[in-house]
């Protein structure tokens, strides 16, 4: 089969030949109909983010049809639509019994750690395949099992309560999605802040209030907006030491902070009057739950989050195409979200 891949950190992906790959009694062969292309993506290829030794296929984002199941499988069949859970994980350590699988002690990532889904094929274990309604088109499939996902995430790990007010640094894919979700789980007002105008143009047409980073300091703006208080809740998905600032500083008394975007460069903050005087948090957040995926792809069934608007280009299953897609994305440029379709 094709398959686009990593051979050499900091050089472009290649295409290469290899085999289909093979599946046991427990897992799935899917036929990839769509994969999103992550700014994960960006930082494996660029080293910023390590992957198991190259060669590695990268593609965490991944929705398709059963080619196969194994002869133990159940929850799936042949011919049926699926995306898949990007975590493979064991299902048995102290993580995974608590529910809280992205800290597995032998899990692994699809695209990162394992062969993933830029690629005519992918083979999972069976838990880690959710089916996909027919109401879903596989690109929104796609992107829903990491940008959507991963903002689900961040979110719920905000504590977001019913009637507070967010901001979302950072309206590309996972912004977006951020900033519909937090309307569904009841936020009353939600900032997006950017620098481009029609990623802000279009988080205004989903719900948000724009924030246009490039015309005005955003915490000005912010206190402005919100007649000196602050935020509750911020979500930072850019990664800059400067955005992340910018996100602690907007906050509110007993504010939370959500860091998700990756940045190798450390963050420096004024801890007494940023963090200590307000009581404000700084919260990790690292990848999404699968118990979390079902009401994900409810919401999108129902059109609650609509991706629509976000998936805004597809490309093909060619080497040359994927990495001028990741070229834009490490200017912090391009699409909202760019998917393949082999």
């Amino acid at each position: 089969m094709k398959a686009i891949r990593l051979v050499q950190v900091g050089q472009p992906l290649q295409m290469q030949e290899i085999p289909i790959p093979s599946i046991g009694v427990r897992d799935v062969l899917v036929r990839v109909k769509a994969a999103g292309i992550c700014h994960s993506d960006v930082h494996y290829r660029a080293g910023v983010s390590p992957v198991k030794t190259p060669p590695v296929t990268l593609g965490h984002e991944v929705a398709g049809v059963v080619e196969k199941a194994g002869s133990q499988v159940t929850n799936v069949k042949a011919g049926d639509r699926v995306c898949l859970h990007y975590l493979v994980t064991c299902g048995e350590c102290s993580f995974c019994c608590a529910g809280n699988e992205h800290f597995c002690r032998a899990g692994q990532m699809l695209g990162k750690h394992r062969d993933g889904g830029y690629a005519e094929y992918v083979a999972v274990p069976a838990r880690s395949v959710l089916l996909l309604p027919d109401e879903i088109p596989f690109e929104h499939g796609a992107v829903l099992m990491c940008s959507s996902a991963t903002s689900l995430h961040a979110l719920r790990r905000s504590r977001l309560k019913a009637g507070e007010s967010v901001a979302i640094f950072g309206a590309g894919g996972l912004g977006l999605s951020a900033v519909q979700l937090a309307r569904a789980l009841g936020a009353l007002d939600v900032y997006a802040v950017d620098i481009q105008s029609d990623k802000l143009e279009l988080a205004a047409r989903l719900g948000a209030i724009p924030v246009n980073a490039a015309e005005a300091d955003p915490v000005t703006e912010i206190r402005r907006l919100t007649h000196r208080r602050g935020v509750d809740v911020a979500i930072e998905m850019i990664g800059l030491p400067k955005t992340m600032l910018q996100a602690v500083q907007s906050l509110a008394v007993f504010g939370r902070m959500v860091l998700v975007g990756i940045s190798a460069r450390p963050l420096e903050i004024d801890t007494y009057r940023e963090i200590l005087g307000r009581e404000a948090e700084i919260i990790g957040s690292d990848d999404h739950l699968w118990h979390e995926l079902p009401l994900l792809i409810e919401y999108a069934r129902r059109g609650v989050l609509d991706l629509s608007q976000i998936v805004t280009r597809t490309v093909p299953l060619e080497a040359d195409a994927i990495n001028a897609v990741m070229d834009r994305l490490e200017s912090f440029g391009g699409d909202a979200r760019s998917v393949i379709v082999p």
